[in-house]
């Protein structure tokens, strides 16, 4: 009887050392301060209670045919490749794009304006922008049209891409206006005399006129908007937002952010610079 109740001291004994042993494992590991990517990533999944944000393979919309979108596929798939998570980005028109990421068909958008957040609640804006675009008026040379502000569209018949946020914007309550799926086309449409400008970031517009070797038509001297972009994430990913706009800042602040978009504007205008014939 006695070796028994020593053998039952024992192996109470013994429960308690591992009991205590993992509680005190406990206590270290939650004491350690987030130093590392995954240790910040370990950190939000414990706080907020989310799946870790690596566990998945994510994927983005953007819109198709846009010289800033393509700029934005190279830096935001390099941004998140920074942080150890692989992407793939779907190029669909506007408002299918809008579409899927607010509805959690994708897992948000690669890059749009402010007020996207603002018309899509189901998406998280990434708090810091990675990119800009600006809200220009092309029109033909010979024509001596001079757009100053918003006020001066209302004179004249506009094209502009179908889904676009900051051409929307800017052309809201106005009827007089020709939507397109692409860049080419609203020019085609300039040059048949169906419409009188152009509305299309700065770059995007500059880059078609090229390809399309229009020497007859020209930009006004000052786009009517300069916009900050930001990259918008489906709601059921949140995890992600604070990671993503770490690396953003981080980037930005060494220069790494501006080297990469010049990298990527180069690449960029290489890959569409082929004239159209």
């Amino acid at each position: 009887m006695r070796l028994l109740l020593c053998i039952c001291f024992l192996l109470l004994g013994s429960y308690n050392n591992i009991s205590f042993g993992t509680s005190i494992e406990h206590v270290v590991h939650s004491s350690i301060q987030p130093q590392t990517i995954s240790d910040i990533q370990a950190a939000i999944k414990s706080e907020d209670n989310l799946p870790d944000p690596l566990a998945n393979h994510y994927n983005f919309a953007s819109i198709e045919l846009l010289i800033e979108q393509q700029v934005g596929h190279i830096v935001l798939t390099q941004i998140y490749k920074n942080i150890g998570i692989d992407i793939t980005i779907s190029p669909l028109p506007g408002k299918r794009a809008q579409h899927v990421a607010n509805s959690g068909i994708k897992d948000g958008e690669i890059m749009r304006i402010w007020t996207y957040g603002n018309e899509n609640a189901n998406t998280i804006r990434v708090p810091t922008p990675y990119y800009y675009l600006e809200t220009m008026p092309f029109v033909l040379r010979k024509a001596d049209i001079s757009i100053l502000n918003k006020k001066d569209l209302a004179k004249y018949r506009l094209t502009k891409i179908r889904g676009v946020k900051h051409t929307n914007n800017i052309t809201k309550g106005l009827t007089n206006i020709y939507e397109m799926s692409s860049t080419e086309e609203m020019f085609k449409l300039l040059l048949s005399g169906k419409v009188d400008v152009v509305l299309t970031n700065t770059s995007d517009g500059n880059l078609a006129v090229d390809r399309l070797g229009l020497n007859n038509v020209v930009s006004m001297k000052k786009p009517l908007k300069r916009l900050s972009l930001y990259h918008y994430i489906h709601k059921s990913n949140k995890g992600l937002v604070q990671l993503v706009d770490k690396e953003i800042l981080r980037m930005k602040s060494n220069g790494e952010l501006a080297t990469l978009i010049i990298q990527a504007e180069k690449s960029v205008i290489n890959l569409n610079s082929k004239p159209i014939i």
